[in-house]
């Protein structure tokens, strides 16, 4: 026998001692979680808005030698430092903001177990949390029975939804390709870019997109899209997918959903729905009435990581009939899926082997929440909305494009270039706030998805933009 290696012959050790090092750590890392809170709502140095002088202060190089745990968490304080906070007031440039509490200790609790999400063998407990939300989501959009799977993102689970109506339509597909010409899509004009990107990567083509105009409330134009349908029939090609969005990036427009599907279906289309922003009203009263129809849908993406305040990333596809997931993504894989049933073993139903914990944080926030405080929760972020608008339309400075169809607030600084605005505000490091195009406009773009914000918040907000649009004239 070879002889052994004296290292490995160590005494053993207790529990105790093997996270020993972690714990340390871990307490270390509380205090600076702590301080990060505490100053997230400060103005970021402007150095650290530019990246040739941020790459220049911060010692980031990799090397061979290691360094000392305690000096790599110094270096991740001041990493953390230099970097934005989402749940600042300041920062109301994307369609999330603000955070969940306990959503955000469930987040850094699920790594500790540093589970898969491909099996029950695997992950245990876990796997009946997420299947707990895939049932209850779907309930709460009229899709019961749906299936479901998590994703890291809006953009995958569209992708995953063309791929299943592709399948579904050609079945040979998966295994030999699509016929080139033969399928169109079609979605809004201010739909998500994720869609056009999806057909390339499926080899649907991009040229097989249709970009359908919206109305002046910025919603797809269901005339328009009906003479679309009939002229690629006409032209012998097969309508694959509707793709209806439930909240645009820009306006937070709402498509029509009900005579859409009507539609879709007639012409033996898939219909899918991208409610990665807006699926969330369908927890409110008050939102509800901007998704009716999406019980309708054949499919469903939706991201909690965005109006519900769950860290990023956690993101649904929903599918209404089930076993279609399985049939485009499953693979036989004997030394993963050795136990169980099926739907104990997502990795069946997901476009991944090896997937993170993204279940864990948005149960947590349920369970704190339950429906009524996301009742709740939908409701303040719409009447934020509606303030913001109201202080937009009385001041002089500002111009409100359009009432807002949700929480999307559109408006410029008078005499001043909406994106120029936003530059000097992101360089000063004041207000992270970005804009985008408004029926042939330039606009800012205010998103009032952070519920802890109030009437103070948003003067603050209101008064940084007039002052940087003051300092450009």
């Amino acid at each position: 026998m070879p002889p052994s290696d004296a290292r490995l012959e160590n005494p053993p050790r207790s529990d105790a001692e093997r996270g020993a090092d972690l714990v340390d750590l871990l307490e270390r890392a509380a205090r600076i979680a702590r301080d990060f809170v505490a100053r997230e709502h400060r103005p970021v140095d402007p150095a650290d808005r530019d990246p040739d002088r941020l790459r220049a202060r911060l010692d980031l190089e990799l090397g061979a030698a290691g360094r000392d745990g305690a000096r790599v968490l110094a270096e991740l304080e001041t990493l953390l430092a230099a970097t934005p906070s989402s749940s600042s007031w300041r920062f109301v440039n994307q369609l999330f903001g603000g955070r969940e509490p306990i959503a955000t200790v469930a987040e850094m609790l699920a790594v500790l177990p540093n589970v898969s999400m491909y099996t029950f063998k695997a992950a245990g407990a876990q796997i009946l949390v997420e299947l707990e939300l895939v049932r209850h989501m779907a309930a709460k959009l009229g899709l019961d029975g749906a299936e479901g799977a998590f994703l890291p993102g809006g953009s995958l689970a569209n992708l995953v939804a063309l791929l299943v109506a592709r399948d579904t339509a050609e079945p040979q597909a998966r295994d030999h390709g699509v016929t080139p010409g033969r399928f169109t899509l079609y979605t809004s004009e201010e739909g998500h870019y994720s869609l056009p990107k999806n057909a390339g990567i499926l080899g649907l083509g991009r040229d097989a997109v249709r970009g359908i105009p919206v109305d002046g409330a910025g919603r797809m134009r269901v005339a328009a899209l009906a003479v679309a349908l009939d002229r690629d029939r006409a032209a012998g090609r097969t309508p694959l997918v509707v793709n209806a969005t439930a909240g645009t990036t820009v306006r937070g427009a709402f498509d029509p959903l009900r005579p859409i599907a009507e539609l879709a279906h007639a012409a033996g289309a898939w219909l899918h729905v991208d409610g990665a922003f807006g699926a969330t009203l369908a927890l409110s009263s008050a939102g509800r009435a901007l998704v009716d129809g999406i019980e309708l849908a054949d499919s469903v993406s939706w991201d909690p990581h965005k109006m519900m305040g769950v860290p990023l990333q956690s993101s649904l596809l929903l599918v209404a009939r089930p076993g279609v997931l399985a049939a485009s993504l499953d693979e036989r894989a004997d030394y993963l899926f050795q136990l169980h049933g099926d739907e104990l073993n997502p990795g069946h139903r997901s476009l991944q082997c090896g997937r993170r914990n993204d279940a864990l944080k948005l149960w947590a926030a349920w369970r704190r929440l339950g429906d009524d405080g996301w009742e709740a929760r939908v409701g303040r972020q719409l009447e934020l909305a509606r303030l913001a608008a109201a202080k937009i339309d009385a001041d002089p400075e500002l111009e409100l494009l359009e009432p807002p169809p949700s929480i999307n607030v559109c408006f410029v600084a008078r005499g001043v270039a909406s994106d120029a605005v936003c530059d000097r505000l992101d360089h000063d490091g004041r207000l992270e706030i970005g804009w985008g195009d408004v029926a042939g406009r330039r606009a800012i773009r205010l998103v009032c998805v952070n519920p802890e914000l109030d009437g103070r918040d948003l003067d603050a907000i209101l008064d940084e933009v007039k002052r940087a649009a003051r300092g450009l004239r």
